[in-house]
């Protein structure tokens, strides 16, 4: 036991369990072999964690191609408790296939940064991200953040930045260099998303490979054709992975026709996300297409208005229905 915590290795040794079966070992070529599905997390009335939920929404993203799953914002990952960190990563990643990269989020603040490290230090998870720090904060500092979790955990960062010059380009390169930035998921809002100098400096930077658009399916079009990102994460891919990952292969094809037509089914679930809350939104749709019951959600979130939820479960259900009939085409 150490920090409170279990090593994984210890668990399966006294259990007689064989290796870990998700990856523990990936290069940046992994941002771009799937959509980086971004879940909601299923959980139970008292909040635990709904431990045959998850495992039945990783199997419908497997099931329809998507090898990536990121822990971040739709799963609420800011409000965690930390002495549920360990606990909830390991019935996640029981659930993930052999083939499955599965990502934690972490932070953002360095409280926490520091508890997680901690915990992260005696597993085998090869990449985190850090959550983007809204709190006081200077560069100075969340760089300082960012360097000492990597030191305790040995585990690099996908750095989340969805503010206008979060962390200087020139910073983040050295940052690379160093082996403390692994990638980048970028989430800008921009009035007009091709006018955008901030991404096209990481872009310089960093290169495309490393950057992956953090919008979801609609702004990942003019951010892979156009600026040549490597990928993108999305939430609807969670409802529609088959559908999510012919809309990658034709965005990585730079085929724009194609990519606008694979693009037109997520567009009705995208608009109510974006009215209504997209996190919220998400989590209440995946239990109305009987996916798995993602049950209620933490605080300080809390579910759609109940005079919205035909317009969620009438828009989740058509996506869903156009992936099963993709499917079986």
């Amino acid at each position: 036991m150490r920090h409170g915590f279990t090593d994984r290795a210890e668990r399966q040794s006294a259990a007689g369990e064989g290796q870990v079966q998700m990856l523990t070992k990936v290069t940046i070529e992994a941002l771009a072999n799937s959509v980086l599905a971004v879940p909601p997390v299923a959980l139970n009335p008292d909040l635990s964690l709904n431990v045959a939920a998850n495992a039945a929404q990783i199997r419908h993203l497997e099931a329809g191609g998507v090898t990536t799953l990121l822990y971040g914002g739709n799963a609420n990952v800011h409000n965690w408790q930390v002495t549920a960190f360990d606990a909830w990563l390991t019935a996640l990643e029981d659930a993930a296939g052999a083939t499955s990269w599965l990502l934690p989020s972490v932070g953002p603040d360095w409280g926490k940064l520091m508890d997680e490290a901690a915990i992260l230090k005696h597993r085998r998870f090869p990449v985190a991200m850090a959550l983007p720090m809204i709190a006081p904060k200077t560069e100075a500092g969340v760089v300082r953040s960012l360097e000492e979790f990597v030191a305790r955990s040995g585990v690099p960062l996908i750095v989340y930045i969805k503010a206008d010059n979060y962390i200087a380009p020139d910073t983040l390169g050295r940052l690379q260099d160093q082996g403390v930035v692994f990638g980048i998921k970028y989430a800008v809002p921009r009035t007009d998303i091709m006018d955008d100098p901030y991404l096209a400096a990481l872009v310089a930077t960093l290169g495309r490979e490393r950057i992956v658009s953090g919008f979801g399916e609609p702004p990942a079009l003019p951010h892979v054709i156009d600026f040549g990102l490597t990928g993108f994460t999305a939430g609807c891919v969670c409802i529609a992975p088959f559908l999510s990952t012919v809309f990658r292969k034709a965005l990585q094809a730079g085929d724009r026709d194609g990519a606008i037509r694979a693009l037109e089914p997520f567009l009705e679930l995208e608009a109510l996300r974006e009215r209504l809350g997209a996190i919220a939104v998400l989590h209440y749709a995946v239990t109305q297409t009987g996916i798995a019951d993602m049950g209620p959600i933490l605080p300080t979130l809390s579910l759609p208005d109940t005079r919205e939820h035909a317009a969620i479960a009438a828009a989740a259900r058509r996506l869903y229905d156009a992936e099963m009939a993709a499917r079986a085409a």
